[in-house]
């Protein structure tokens, strides 16, 4: 979701310093709600700002710094191996999904493409 605009922030901030009405009616007049208003409001007093504030969320990478580096020469020795030889390869010290894994060789610019016989194997047993 787009964060409000400095703009309107502004107009928010000011029409409430001017004593302009109550938070409700400032926010049925920029068609905010009053939650915005009310947050604007603390920001400001808590923080000195009424820039949006952006959120670093997620997890953090599985492999980074030296078991970056590891996953890096593994692959350089054994290109063909798979995600599941990855993940066991670097379950000593490295606990992620297969996805993870998927996500970090795109990362390091690694393409992954299972080997042919893994694809008729698996389409077989099914």
């Amino acid at each position: 979701m787009k964060p409000t605009s400095i703009d309107l922030r502004e107009r928010i901030v000011a029409a409430y310093d001017a004593d302009e009405g109550t938070r409700q009616r400032i926010a049925d007049r920029f068609k905010v709600s009053l939650g915005l208003v009310k947050k604007l409001l603390a920001q400001r007093k808590e923080l000195g700002t009424i820039e949006p504030q952006y959120q670093n969320v997620g997890r953090n990478p599985a492999f980074d710094g030296e078991n970056l580096k590891k996953l890096d020469k593994f692959l350089q020795k054994h290109t063909d191996a798979t995600l599941m030889e990855i993940q066991e390869h670097f379950s000593g010290c490295v606990s992620c999904s297969i996805q993870a894994i998927a996500n970090t060789l795109k990362r390091l610019g690694w393409r992954y493409k299972k080997k042919r016989y893994e694809q008729v194997n698996k389409t077989e047993k099914m």
